[in-house]
């Protein structure tokens, strides 16, 4: 069956993972257009294990006839799990194999054959739950800081650091090495996924509800983000 599912994590990993997801291609090759949402996944691509930092602009990820990938997608700030002490800004825009990243052997020979999705989720997942220990626990003011930031109206980084009891300038590097950038990048982000989940009203109406500062503000930040200007919604 093709298209894109996503499923709920491991009861381990739930702290740290907002989903695992899967997407299939038909008999035909396909080209997704992956939109920048503030994530970090652990993805089963093309008989490769691999990490993918977060995204600052959108990519064109190849899929092949009758492919699959299934991905464990990370909390926003949840970057240790897959990056112990590496800072999260050094896999921003990239994709790097798990054997070059944690100088481990022989994790993607646990995938030989030609598993079926649900065997590939199983073993990515276990193979995240065994860097708990390493990872050790989420960065509470980080956590609490993406959390704050995924509002129509955040907060300036000064005010959220002031709430928080840190400083701003702790506050940014915290949350860029969680994350993979500063507190503003991630505010725009997670606004404009809230946008790309809404299709109440039209896109005045949108801008207004999730803090744009106008119609044409949503439009540029699409086309930095998504390649393209928004589509109205029917009606709209």
């Amino acid at each position: 069956m093709s298209g894109y599912r996503e499923y709920r994590p491991d009861g381990a990993l739930r702290a740290h993972a907002a989903c695992l997801w899967t997407d299939r291609t038909g008999g035909l090759a396909r080209a997704q257009r992956v939109l920048p949402d503030g994530c970090m996944d652990l993805l089963w691509l093309h008989g490769r294990l691999v990490v993918v930092g977060a995204d600052t602009r959108w990519r064109l990820a190849q899929l092949p006839p009758g492919g699959l990938v299934v991905g464990l997608r990370l909390r926003p700030g949840a970057g240790s799990l897959l990056l112990g002490r590496t800072p999260a800004e050094q896999l921003r825009d990239r994709t790097v194999d798990v054997e070059d990243l944690w100088g481990a052997r022989g994790l993607a020979e646990r995938f030989d054959g030609e598993p079926d999705a649900r065997t590939i989720g199983g073993l990515v997942q276990r193979i995240a739950i065994g860097r708990l220990p390493e990872a050790g626990a989420l960065d509470p003011v980080v956590m609490t800081a993406s959390r704050a930031l995924d509002v129509p109206n955040p907060l300036s980084v000064l005010a959220l650091a002031d709430r928080l009891g840190v400083s701003e300038r702790s506050l940014r590097r915290r949350v860029a090495a969680a994350v993979g950038y500063g507190p503003k990048t991630l505010a725009r982000i997670l606004r404009f996924q809230r946008v790309l989940r809404d299709n109440q009203g039209n896109l005045a109406d949108r801008a207004a509800a999730h803090g744009y500062a106008d119609q044409a503000h949503l439009a540029r930040e699409f086309r930095r983000l998504a390649g393209h200007p928004p589509s109205s919604p029917p009606g709209g």
